[in-house]
């Protein structure tokens, strides 16, 4: 068994912290590549170091305010090291790094420095080799992630017994540092577990896994045990707080599962995120989650006989495209048509577009509907499983909650309710209560 361990901020944000992602390490001889997040809040008025260094560069220009940032950031450093017993020459690597800072460093080096100074302290602490994400990640002269020439350096990884990588960063072709979007460790985290071949790809956070509900809506609600690749990628659209796509796609392409673990709660065995056959024996009809979001516009138009107007939903995509607008859904009868469209979308331009519709499109009638939420209900073989229809559309029934659109994903994995924004909350409770309570 090999495995790779990412740490997130949360579980790295103080010397407590950061103790306890060392047991897990420890714990176990299979987490044999460790990478490492900067170090997060250590308290609801906290800043997390990746923001402390962004407002770094931002303000570098006044020498003072820069001087006390820095300090504060070498500051959280120091606390670590010395807490963990570490022996480190701190002084000397961050009197390089501000060096730099003052010679005129990017933001993408300043930025990048959280993970590289948490990787060369956890490196030290595990006795493991510390791993240079420049060296072995790559991008391209445009700044997109490079994977032919990343699978050209990061192999060497095998050849190691043990490796801390920072997570976030790696190298442009001149050398220098370049970074992902936010959450980028988990890309680097996907990235080193296909390199190295993981079976299994851990992701140590401050949760025991996914939630089948947000919390917020939902008082306590169940953690997800197993989730497929897909079903996650359902969840995902339609706003559950998961994993980037970018950082699931290298091993998902791999096959390795990952595997949401809580760094405060071991004993939890958290979230499984598989290939889709890893679920083919689960029961049919099985509701995996339940997401959604407010605020969305439906425009629908009718048109008698429109179905045999060649060309009729090419025109009115065509509208959208011309104004910069994407739709989510698009549910259609004989002689209508529905575009569910996020309000973000339209931003303003609601009447511009319906005026362009009425144009180029000549339905007989065009009516707009504002205020409404959609809910994605994630599981396996639903539209194939007798009685899940029934349970749904039942348990919204009973909450007096009326159902303005339906669409059924064509791969059986979800249904997308639309309802009014107003009836959201009490939708999402009374489904969550239909199939988990």
């Amino acid at each position: 068994m090999l495995k790779v361990a990412k740490f997130g901020g949360t579980s790295l944000s103080s010397t407590a912290q950061t103790a306890k992602a060392i047991d897990v390490v420890m714990a176990d001889p299979a987490r044999r590549y460790v990478v490492v997040s900067a170090p997060g809040k250590r308290s609801a008025g906290d800043k997390k170091i990746t923001d402390l260094l962004y407002s770094l560069h931002k303000n570098r220009g006044d020498a003072a305010l820069a001087e006390k940032i820095f300090g504060a950031i070498s500051n959280r450093f120091f606390l670590i090291a010395v807490g963990l017993g570490i022996k480190l020459d701190l002084d000397s690597i961050l009197e390089e790094i501000w060096e730099n800072i003052s010679s005129g460093a990017t933001v993408d080096y300043i930025a990048s420095r959280g993970e590289y100074l948490n990787g060369l302290i956890i490196a030290e602490a595990l006795r493991y080799q510390f791993v240079d994400a420049k060296d072995v990640v790559r991008f391209d002269e445009t700044g997109r992630y490079d994977e032919v020439a990343t699978k050209l350096c990061i192999g060497s990884l095998r050849g190691l017994e043990n490796a801390v990588i920072p997570g976030f960063y790696g190298s442009m072709p001149d050398g220098s540092i370049k970074t992902f979007t936010r959450g980028g460790s988990d890309i680097t985290g996907s990235i080193v577990a296909e390199a190295v071949g993981a079976d299994v790809y851990e992701n140590w956070t401050d949760v025991d896994g996914f939630l089948m509900a947000d919390p917020r809506i939902v008082k306590n609600p169940k953690t997800i045990k197993v989730v497929t690749y897909s079903e996650l990628r359902e969840l995902a659209y339609m706003g559950a707080c998961v994993l980037h796509d970018e950082a699931i796609f290298p091993v998902q392409k791999a096959g390795i599962p990952i595997n949401i673990r809580n760094t405060n709660n071991w004993s939890n065995d958290g979230t499984m995120i598989v290939p889709d056959c890893f679920a083919q024996r689960e029961t049919p009809g099985t509701v995996v989650g339940i997401a959604g979001r407010e605020n969305f516009t439906v425009i629908t138009l009718a048109k008698a006989r429109m179905n045999q107007e060649v060309g009729f939903v090419r025109k009115l995509c065509g509208v959208l495209e011309k104004h910069g607008v994407s739709f989510e859904h698009m549910p259609s009868g004989i002689d209508t048509i529905s575009i569910i469209i996020d309000d973000e979308q339209l931003d303003g331009k609601t009447d511009l577009v319906v005026t362009e519709i009425k144009k180029v499109c000549s339905p007989e009638s065009v009516v707009v509907e504002r205020e409404l939420a959609m809910i994605c209900v994630v599981g396996r073989a639903m539209a194939r499983t007798v009685g899940v229809a029934a349970e749904l559309f039942g348990s919204l029934a009973k909450a007096g909650v009326n159902v303005r659109t339906i669409d059924q994903g064509a791969s059986e994995r979800s249904i997308i309710l639309g309802v009014s924004n107003s009836d959201y909350k009490n939708a999402v409770n009374a489904v969550y209560k239909a199939f988990a309570g």
